[in-house]
């Protein structure tokens, strides 16, 4: 067992800036605790660094329960550079309010969950680790504490208790199938225990802690929370929301299903194939009628999952499963917390949040670079090239059909196509005038902060669809 603390710099980064930060905020005067932002900037980037070196080193697990690899280092990137560009959305909401540090803080922990998620090799810190993504977002949701952000906040939190309770039974009857907790201990219980009942328990047992990783990622069936906490919260707080936990509960159900449970017990391929279908279709359908930019949003990161999932679904069966799905995840990461930039940053008249399809309205011509933003990250959300969701949907398809689920591809392409409509139902207006072409100071000034974090996730998408080829590399060796 390698009890090496050193492996674990970018999580302990994350860590000590929680802790930090906490505390100086306690120090801090309640209107100047920018202070605390630049700590978590610094922490992320002092996890990038960690993290880029850790790449060429071999494959271990730390304290018997934490795999530190190419899959745990890409994701680790991943979720760093979501939170640099979370922090920088979030600043004209954050900033000189007085529970600022609350803010980063619950950030920091919600990704160090995240992080600890896609690592876990054992169900018992895969637990813990869906605790640490949860319980902080849940406080996060309702920071503003506006009665909109107490109701999500209340609706996330009970929809996290339920998930969180199904999960941990779900241990249990796994434990009891398989004869222990760690993934490999499991996998051979797993495999060698006799008798009709086992294959029925760990059938069941695996449901319901995938129904706990389903709710982190804003999976059917445990998507009901999404569009509510999308619309009553924050633009920030609901792009970090419905990217950050999504990042380490896809990356964790991959690594469970592939490590853990042999799919000659359970058909799990199947399983999550279902649930790729339901997800996209559904969220897909349910956007089409949306008005709201942040629930159309919403349901967007739900039909999302569904094409990541395809990946997960096939896992045991191709090599490329795991490499489509950090491309994918790593270029949704970017583009929609570049689109929730866009709707944190654009005023409506009268000095709001632009909430509606109809704020928008005019955008092309009041502000350009905003407006070319947005029309780049939601293109890149249905998949055009060359952003990089293209690329990552183009890895997904691909390892799908390797693996045998050709189906489930054409489906994917079919809902692809149809969410065309409700993207360009944001993206009309955007470059149509208002009847009484409302003058461009009207509108107030966009947040400066906001607009520059989309624009810079706008550019990013782009360069890792051009790029791609080099992100593809440095995950080839994941598995």
């Amino acid at each position: 067992m390698n009890e090496n603390p050193a492996a674990l710099i970018p999580e302990l980064a994350l860590l000590a800036a929680a802790v930090l930060g906490l505390l100086a905020g306690s120090w801090l005067p309640r209107t100047r605790q920018w202070p605390v932002a630049v700590l978590a900037g610094a922490a992320c980037v002092t996890g990038l660094v960690a993290t880029g070196l850790a790449f060429p080193r071999p494959p271990e697990t730390v304290f018997g329960s934490h795999a530190v690899d190419t899959t745990t280092n890409a994701t680790r990137l991943i979720v760093l550079v979501a939170v640099l560009l979370a922090v920088g959305a979030s600043v004209d909401t954050a900033r000189a309010r007085p529970r600022e540090t609350e803010y980063w803080v619950l950030l920091l922990l919600g990704a160090l969950g995240a992080v600890l998620l896609a690592g876990a090799t054992d169900l018992l810190l895969l637990f813990a680790a869906f605790l640490l993504a949860s319980i902080p977002l849940y406080a996060l949701v309702g920071w503003a504490a506006t009665a909109s952000g107490t109701e999500a906040a209340m609706k996330y939190y009970l929809s996290g208790a339920f998930a969180g309770v199904t999960m941990i039974t779900g241990v249990a009857l796994l434990y009891a199938a398989g004869g222990g907790t760690a993934y490999a201990t499991l996998r051979d219980g797993l495999a060698a225990a006799g008798g009709r009942s086992v294959p029925a328990l760990a059938a069941v047992g695996l449901i319901a802690v995938l129904a706990g990783l389903a709710f982190k990622a804003g999976a059917v069936p445990a998507h009901f929370w999404v569009p509510d906490v999308s619309e009553g919260t924050p633009a920030p707080v609901a792009g970090i929301v419905t990217t950050i936990p999504k990042i380490g509960a896809l990356v964790a159900a991959l690594r469970l299903l592939s490590a853990a449970i042999p799919d000659e017990v359970v058909d799990w391929p199947l399983i999550v194939a279902i649930l790729a279908a339901v997800s996209m279709t559904l969220g897909n359908l349910a956007a089409f009628f949306q008005s709201s930019v942040q629930r159309l949003l919403g349901y967007s990161a739900v039909s999302q999952v569904g094409y990541v999932l395809m990946a997960v679904a096939v896992a045991s069966r191709t090599g490329q499963a795991a490499p489509a799905l950090l491309v994918y995840l790593a270029a949704y990461a970017v583009t929609n917390l570049g689109a929730f930039a866009v709707a944190a940053a654009v005023v409506a008249p009268g000095g709001g949040p632009a909430r509606t399809l109809d704020d928008h309205r005019g955008l092309a011509r009041r502000r350009p670079a905003l407006a070319t933003a947005l029309v780049v990250c939601l293109l890149g959300l249905v998949g055009t090239p060359p952003t990089g969701v293209f690329l990552g949907k183009l890895a997904v398809f691909t390892a799908a059909v390797d693996g045998g689920m050709a189906w489930l591809t054409v489906l994917a392409v079919v809902n692809t196509v149809a969410s065309l409509f409700y993207y360009l139902r944001w993206i009309a207006p955007v470059f149509t005038d208002p009847p009484d072409r409302q003058p461009r100071e009207q509108h107030g000034r966009p947040r400066p902060w906001a607009s520059a974090t989309a624009v810079t996730a706008a550019a990013a998408s782009l360069a890792i669809g051009v790029g791609g080829g080099l992100l593809l590399g440095l995950v080839t060796g994941t598995g």
